[in-house]
């Protein structure tokens, strides 16, 4: 369950319909000014609704129920949505590139730089208001592809911040040469923030394991309600979209109720989804002749 009555989709539909807005205005901003460094920041914006297109449609499948063909869910799609993302990042850095390395060698002077720059900060604004609104969503229905947006969106905040510093610079100084400048430092920014987008997405595509911030309590969780049972061992997690699963391996008596180690398994299962937000578990009872003496156990995690 999620801690809000406000669906991921719902989120989705906000970005986009924001994402358009905030286009206007920095195009806007661009057409006042000629400043090559707002038309980088106006083009990050069409990658904005591109972006928040990709995440809607993924979304509606990632939250589709499992079926006959993904007795697992949908919930992968959401990794789909931040890799279109990640590239049409990289894409758009291209091209502000391209763009600016030719008027860097002959800048041109701005015009309607006051009203421009105002119209910039305005839009700006807007968007980190969205930017935080998404990030916490996120966190709310454990979302990759809301982050995705997120992170993207408060990037492109950073940036035009950056950019509307520095073109005030230019106009106090009359360096022109300050705004293709800008505009490629830009393109650099979102390069990076794009292959950081792939990196996350690719690893969730190919089951990595939860990070050691996230494992401990998962651990923690374990140890504490495993209480009649002897060794817990072959820990193995991973996420997919706002889903957790965690496998492993309960060492009991020999001689113990099935029944009994049930409930074992039971009570540990309703920890570990209660404190993942719905986290499928996994749980393959042995018989203590199966005990490891070697490996990774339990044991050895909260010894180490």
């Amino acid at each position: 369950m999620t801690k809000n009555n406000i669906s991921p989709l719902s989120v989705a539909f906000l970005s986009l319909l924001v994402g358009c807005f905030v286009l206007g205005f920095k195009w806007l901003a661009y057409w006042l000014t000629g400043s090559i460094a707002l038309y980088s920041d106006a083009l990050e914006s069409f990658v904005n609704i591109a972006a928040a297109t990709a995440a809607l449609l993924a979304l509606r499948v990632a939250y589709n129920p499992p079926d006959k063909n993904h007795p697992y869910g949908h919930t992968k799609a959401e990794y789909f949505s931040a890799i279109f993302e990640g590239l049409l990042i990289i894409i758009a850095a291209i091209l502000i590139i391209l763009e600016a390395w030719s008027r860097l060698f002959s800048p041109i002077a701005l015009e309607g730089l006051t009203i421009g720059l105002s119209v910039s900060l305005f839009a700006s604004g807007i968007n980190a208001l969205l930017a935080f609104y998404l990030i916490w969503q996120s966190r709310q229905h454990y979302s990759p592809a809301l982050k995705a947006d997120g992170l993207h969106i408060f990037s492109d905040v950073i940036t035009s911040i950056g950019v509307l510093v520095g073109i005030g610079l230019a106009w106090l100084t009359g360096w022109w040469w300050l705004d293709p400048l800008l505009a490629i430092l830009v393109a650099v920014n979102i390069l990076w923030m794009g292959s950081h987008l792939l990196r996350n997405s690719m690893s969730g595509l190919m089951d990595e394991s939860m990070s050691d911030r996230e494992l401990q309590p998962v651990y923690d969780i374990i140890r504490a309600e495993m209480q009649g049972a002897i060794q817990a061992h072959q820990i193995r997690t991973r996420r997919a979209g706002h889903l957790s699963f965690v496998e492993f391996h309960l060492v009991v008596s020999a001689d113990m109720p099935v029944q009994e180690a049930h409930l074992i398994c039971e009570r540990i299962e309703k920890a570990l989804d209660k404190a993942l937000h719905q986290a499928i578990v996994t749980i393959h009872v042995e018989p203590e002749s199966e005990l490891e003496r070697t490996g990774f156990t339990l044991t050895h995690l909260m010894t180490k």
